[in-house]
């Protein structure tokens, strides 16, 4: 059985490794030249643990980054599309990249039956109204090209794809045709996983239930916050740890208590998006699901309500100091990250004197939002020691190890953390 996997970010560089440290025989490509460079020199262009050592491991074995395109596509038996969804103006999903990723596989004959897979989060009923008719529609002057079609979603978490790819809890696939499934089986046995065969819309919607419910728990927490707040007189987090000991949050997986949790909002690639298009896609067949579109609001009314917590109770001359950048420990993602748009209502609100640490996520910080006029300190002791008032945003190990200097200071604990 031989791999193509098209795109090398978080989830196409996991995906490829994994199964090139499974035996099989994987291609990569990725459209960034420097990406593709990086790779070859053994660079990860972004943090994730264990990469680096297997890319080492597999390169020119079973995991091969130099191969003409157009031989491996031949060559291959199944193509995985790894490629970027992002979110347009109007919450729906941008399909643009993965429909140029199709067309560039479609436009090489291969002289059989080859399975093209959709890695990439697309919102339901993706593949059965906009990529079948548009594969049909492309190859239907090609004489004997034979393509089937599959859906395989992703469950990664940034910061622990490679234990999440490697040692999957289920994996879950949309076919319709056997020789699809059949490709797909002989790649998935050695995971040793449960294997879900459904529909392709099920498949693509399973994705969208899992972050659809996790987005949802996160709002559900902030607005419980926020009502204790009104209230008054309750101690936020003792009342959620006091909720955590309900022994149905120990059932599989126990982590799922790690989401009902207030905290500054949901943030990274995918939970935003996806809880946007799933929107724009219900009502596209007719139902508005008022759920989901206070979620998004709770998502974005945290962050203000947060920030005039501040400004009610500081003077505009306060020294802040930021405590996480990343949307989330253990990643250096500051994609949509909540501290971005936390820093921005305190810079609108007239507090301009803002400095921040972050144990790994500073520089991708800096790269993605340069224009932001906040200071970077070097040391998280040495933030402490210049600030008035500390914000915690991200819950980071190294916060807590150091919670008693940092409750030195006045603390803004916004994930209920230390």
């Amino acid at each position: 059985m031989i791999i193509s996997v098209l795109g090398l970010g978080f989830v196409g560089l996991t995906t490829g490794l994994g199964f090139a440290k499974k035996g099989f025989k994987t291609y990569g490509f990725d459209v960034n030249q420097k990406r593709m460079e990086d790779l070859k020199n053994h660079k990860i262009p972004f943090h994730e643990p264990y990469l680096k050592e297997i890319l080492e491991e597999t390169n020119h074995k079973t995991f091969f980054l130099e191969a003409d395109f157009e031989l491996a596509i031949q060559e291959s038996d199944a193509v995985f599309l790894c490629v970027g969804t992002p979110e347009k103006e109007d919450g729906s999903a941008d399909l643009g990249f993965l429909f140029s990723a199709i067309e560039q596989v479609l436009s090489i004959n291969t002289g059989k039956f080859q399975v093209i897979i959709t890695k990439s989060t697309v919102p339901p009923s993706t593949v059965t109204t906009e990529v079948i008719p548009f594969v049909n529609s492309f190859i239907a002057e090609k004489e004997g090209r034979k393509v089937g079609f599959a859906s395989n979603p992703e469950f990664l978490r940034e910061g622990y794809c490679w234990e999440d790819f490697i040692t999957p809890d289920r994996i879950v696939i949309g076919v319709e045709n056997e020789a699809s499934k059949e490709i797909l089986n002989q790649i998935y046995q050695p995971f040793e996983a449960p294997i879900h065969f459904v529909s392709y819309n099920t498949a693509e919607y399973i994705k969208y239930l899992s972050n659809t419910l996790l987005s949802t728990m996160i709002s559900y927490s902030n607005e419980m916050s926020m009502i204790a707040e009104a209230i008054g007189e309750i101690d936020i987090q003792k009342a959620f740890k006091v909720l955590h000991e309900d022994k149905r949050w120990y059932g599989q997986p126990a982590s799922m208590k790690g989401y009902v949790y207030p905290g500054c909002g949901y943030g990274g690639y995918c939970l935003p998006k996806d809880t946007a298009a799933l929107v724009s896609i219900s009502e596209k067949n007719g139902f508005s699901p008022p759920i989901l579109k206070a979620n998004i609001q709770i998502n974005q009314k945290v962050k203000s309500f947060l920030v005039n917590k501040i400004v009610e109770e500081q003077p505009l001359g306060v020294k802040i100091g930021v405590l996480g950048l990343s949307f989330k420990p253990e990643s250096d993602d500051v994609r949509i990250t909540p501290s971005k748009d936390i820093i921005d209502g305190l810079i609108s609100e007239g507090i301009h004197n803002i400095s921040a640490y972050d144990p790994i996520a500073m520089p991708e910080f800096q790269r993605f939002y340069p224009q932001l006029p906040i200071k970077y300190s070097d040391s998280l002791e040495k933030l402490i020691d210049e600030v008035d008032v500390l914000v915690l945003l991200t819950g980071w190990k190294e916060f807590k190890e150091e919670k008693d200097r940092i409750k030195e200071k006045k603390l803004y604990d916004f994930r209920y953390y230390l």
